[in-house]
């Protein structure tokens, strides 16, 4: 096309009014000039045509790919086979229609970009070869999908800082959590789930479900005795690692059903599993990793910043996988590291009280959740001061042994206070130790379960089943040659 020809087609001017893409209409209404447009002959904001072919250049580097003009190798093949019935499409659409929709302008107006940036591109060698060049007229284009392998690359760099460099101040985990983590509550699903969840009073997720697996009839009536204690979170001093939990970090896990709860801990058989439910009593805000996996927003790609939102978001999706994957028992000390870490952050540096994500044991709907030690306390049952309490797994009856749980609280009669009517002071000996005992606490969390006493179940484990899928083995005998060369 003649120089001169391209010159005035880049002098044509198009105004926000016949440009229907929201992120570009108000940049052109924002930051264009006042001018007649070329398409709809009105006065208004409006680009050079030049500028918009500038606009739309960048866009599709970033969103969009050229499409081959020959098929592949496989398709090539179908194509030669006389029994086929494969016809072969070239993949996207025309490079106009491309521009068009993508912009949502008038054709005449694409047709016009289209020309400039193929005038642009334009390569005598490529033409003398009949290769096409991009923009070219009988070019097609195509959506490209993100690539988050530069996260997916700083992600192995922050597993392998955490498993071999440093563990408890590593500025490159730092870094990426609050990168990957930034804003993460306004973010939402392709189907408008929030990713950050209300959990407790007036909520859908009112309770959770604890499971503790006991070897020993001793440990257990403990735990009968007092489920608030020994049911709970464990002390510092016995909690040990977990997937979201370094050793000595008491937190607490739970499920959303006791089935699950009890898989969860993987009891051995001959055991007995002590189960209960604890109610939420505080609202708290959990991250949902099975929303996290469905990640999405909506966006321009005339917005410079989009391309690095679906950076993110895509690897967000494949983060939700990273932390809940199966790790086997001889793994977990390296393993959980990462998984580790990103609860810390988040319990730390976020206003977050804890994570729900999926089941590794069970399939299905089934919730894990986890409290951060911030919202791990269990509220202490309601007992009388001087209340003995004692528990018992069974009694030997006429044919032998029979299991009965139960637990027994004795506590002490009422004491008659006398008061001298002409004391105008309480007498000293008033029992006022409980009240003090209620005043010293030196946890200074907000509980935020409490056990539901009358939930409290004990699983005496028989058998484990297994789902396991069945693969036969291939065998193949060859007899060895030596190569021709």
């Amino acid at each position: 096309m003649a120089q001169y020809d391209i010159d005035d087609l880049k002098a044509k001017r198009l105004c926000h009014n016949c440009v229907f893409e929201h992120y570009l209409s108000v940049e052109i209404r924002v930051k264009g000039e006042s001018l007649d447009c070329s398409y709809c002959n009105e006065t208004a904001m409006a680009y050079r045509i030049s500028k918009i072919a500038e606009l739309i250049e960048t866009a599709f580097n970033q969103h969009y790919m050229r499409t081959s003009d020959q098929p592949n190798s496989w398709q090539s093949m179908l194509l030669a086979d006389r029994e086929s019935k494969y016809e072969w499409d070239r993949e996207g659409e025309p490079v106009v229609d491309a521009i068009m929709n993508a912009a949502d302008m008038p054709e005449d107006a694409a047709r016009d970009v289209q020309r400039i940036l193929e005038d642009k591109h334009y390569d005598h060698e490529s033409a003398k070869m009949g290769d096409e060049t991009e923009f070219s007229s009988d070019s097609y284009y195509a959506e490209k999908g993100p690539s988050d392998q530069a996260w997916q690359e700083e992600w192995d760099s922050f597993e392998k800082s955490l498993k071999t460099e440093a563990r408890f101040f590593s500025q490159t985990a730092a870094k990426l959590l609050a990168s990957v983590f930034d804003g993460i509550d306004a973010m939402r699903t392709h189907d408008d789930r929030p990713l950050v969840v209300d959990v407790g009073p007036k909520t859908a997720f009112t309770s959770v479900y604890r499971a503790r697996v006991f070897q020993s009839d001793e440990k257990l009536e403990e735990a009968l005795c007092r489920p608030d204690l020994h049911l709970g979170g464990p002390t510092a001093l016995l909690a040990t690692a977990g997937r979201m939990n370094a050793r000595g970090i008491s937190v607490f896990y739970g499920a959303n059903d006791p089935e699950v709860a009890i898989a969860e801990v993987r009891p051995p058989v001959g055991s007995q599993v002590a189960v209960a439910r604890f109610e939420i009593i505080k609202p708290l805000r959990m991250l949902d990793l099975t929303a996290l996996g469905a990640v999405s927003s909506k966006g321009s790609v005339f917005d410079p910043q989009f391309t690095g939102r679906l950076e993110r978001e895509m690897f967000l999706r494949s983060l939700s996988k990273h932390m809940t994957r199966p790790i086997m028992p001889d793994d977990e000390a390296f393993e959980y590291l990462p998984t580790q870490a990103v609860a810390d952050f988040l319990a730390s540096e976020t206003r977050l009280d804890g994570i729900l994500f999926p089941s590794v044991q069970v399939a299905g709907n089934a919730l894990n959740i986890v409290l951060f030690h911030k919202a791990a306390r269990v509220l202490a049952i309601d007992l009388p001061l001087g209340t003995e309490i004692s528990a018992n797994t069974g009694f030997m009856g006429e044919d032998g042994w029979e299991i009965d749980y139960s637990v027994i609280e004795e506590v002490l009669p009422p004491v008659e206070i006398v008061v001298d009517q002409k004391e105008t002071k309480p007498p000293l000996f008033m029992p006022l130790i409980r009240e003090a005992a209620e005043q010293y606490d030196s946890d200074g969390r907000e509980p935020a379960l409490s056990v539901v006493l009358d939930s409290v179940k004990v699983h005496k484990i028989r058998s484990v089943r297994f789902e396991a899928g069945e693969f036969g083995v291939t065998r193949h005998r060859f007899e060895k040659r030596d190569p021709p060369y």
